[in-house]
């Protein structure tokens, strides 16, 4: 029997749980189709968020209380969660308008945890179809066992699994970001970079403060293209939350990419040092997987015709490859290719392989594909093994030039 005096009306606070509902059966329908690994396949505080948000909706309060009450139990730091158990409660006793209705409540705060249940509320609203890849995963190198994908907008970090040099969904979680929003320009600015970064290190909880929680993983930014920008900064990192903190708001870092403490052990098992990407768009586009096979059957040719071109020694076709504006380790096209067409007087053959090639297309642009591969070189007085990092970019006739080459 509900308790006497429960008066939730149909306002803008129902409004908002209805919302979080729309889609609930739909997602679960799709969730038991998903492959992902066992220790990313459970019933996480937010699907229990969700769930109490639809008992909500079908007026179901004690059954909604109830199930609150059993996330703080296990999650006791999840101020949402809080937030929403104090409006159940209130509800009891008077009709209330929005999330959040108490007197004598930080409305700064309240906003933010209002920020957070339409971003959580959100993705359940509007699922990512599962036959759709983020367009950046071109082709992903064959050492890239994952990739992340971080959508700022969405407040939402994608893992995506390499199958076969193929993008396939595993799983997804909250996220907050930089409280000045993203396109990070400079350092202090609080804005979190968008581009393409790799994994540079795994810093364990015993080597941090409290306030990054369960751990952290530092990514190149800036990386080259946001250095021949003029980009400035650094640590920005994936990392976790304070003890007494379950989650941030979507806009509550200097920078960072912050996620909650138990979201962050898993998505830890997918890193791998120096080669996962960490893929960071404001809005992620999503394609059919033929169009991401369209654009890099496109660069591929490419790509073997700089190869070649390598091979035969012949210097004017193989610079041809370089854009004007190229760079790598403060030298321009004029320097490299003075150096490259005094290397090769010195060679009677020159043979090249590369292997294991990854191709991303930079988010925000069409025109940008970052191409990392296995590069195995030999010649008549010098053989050496690398792996390599190109920057190809799209000119206004279509074809694709080299605007920054280096070690990866």
């Amino acid at each position: 029997m509900k308790p006497r005096g429960i008066c939730v009306k149909r306002g803008r606070l129902i409004a908002a749980f209805m919302a979080a509902v729309c889609h609930l059966a739909a997602m679960e329908v799709m969730a038991r189709d998903i492959p992902a690994l066992p220790e990313l396949a459970f019933v996480g505080p937010e699907t229990m968020l969700v769930k109490s948000l639809h008992e909500i909706s079908a007026r179901r309060i004690d059954s909604a209380l109830n199930g609150i009450d059993h996330l703080l139990e296990t999650n006791p730091n999840f101020r949402l969660a809080h937030l929403i158990r104090g409006d159940l409660l209130l509800a009891r006793s008077r009709s209330i308008s929005n999330m959040g209705d108490a007197t004598g409540v930080s409305q700064e705060r309240v906003a933010d945890l209002r920020a957070e249940a339409r971003a959580r509320v959100q993705h359940h609203q509007e699922p990512v179809s599962r036959d759709m890849v983020p367009k950046y995963l071109l082709q992903m190198h064959a050492d890239q066992k994952y990739a992340i994908i971080a959508d700022t907008n969405k407040s939402r970090l994608y893992i995506y699994q390499n199958v076969q040099g193929k993008a396939r969904y595993l799983a997804d979680y909250y996220i907050s970001s930089g409280k000045n929003g993203s396109q990070k320009l400079k350092e202090g600015d609080k804005k979190t970079p968008v581009g393409i970064y790799f994994i540079t290190a795994n810093l364990p909880r015993a080597k941090l403060t409290d306030f990054y929680g369960s751990g952290a993983f530092p990514i190149n930014y800036p990386n080259e293209w946001d250095k021949r920008h003029g980009r400035s900064g650094y640590g920005i990192w994936l990392h976790g939350t304070p003890s007494d903190t379950y989650s941030r708001s979507p806009r509550a870092s200097d920078g960072c990419v912050v996620l909650a403490n138990q979201d962050l052990d898993a998505v830890a098992t997918t890193l791998q040092v120096g080669i996962t990407p960490v893929i960071i768009s404001d809005k992620v586009e999503w394609v059919n997987p033929a169009e991401a096979i369209a654009v890099r059957n496109e660069l591929a040719p490419y790509l073997e015709n700089w190869r070649r071109d390598w091979e035969s020694r012949n210097a004017d076709s193989y610079l041809a490859h370089y854009r004007h504006d190229f760079s790598s380790g403060g030298q321009n096209l004029a320097k490299w290719s003075q150096h490259k067409r005094q290397v090769n007087i010195a060679k009677s053959w020159v043979k090249v392989d590369i292997s294991n090639v990854g191709m991303l297309l930079y988010p925000g642009r069409d025109d940008l594909i970052v191409v990392n591969f296995d590069q195995d070189y030999s010649s008549s007085n010098l053989s050496n093994k690398m792996k390599k990092c190109q920057y190809w970019m799209k000119e206004k006739n279509g074809h694709w030039k080299i605007i920054y080459e280096g070690a990866a």
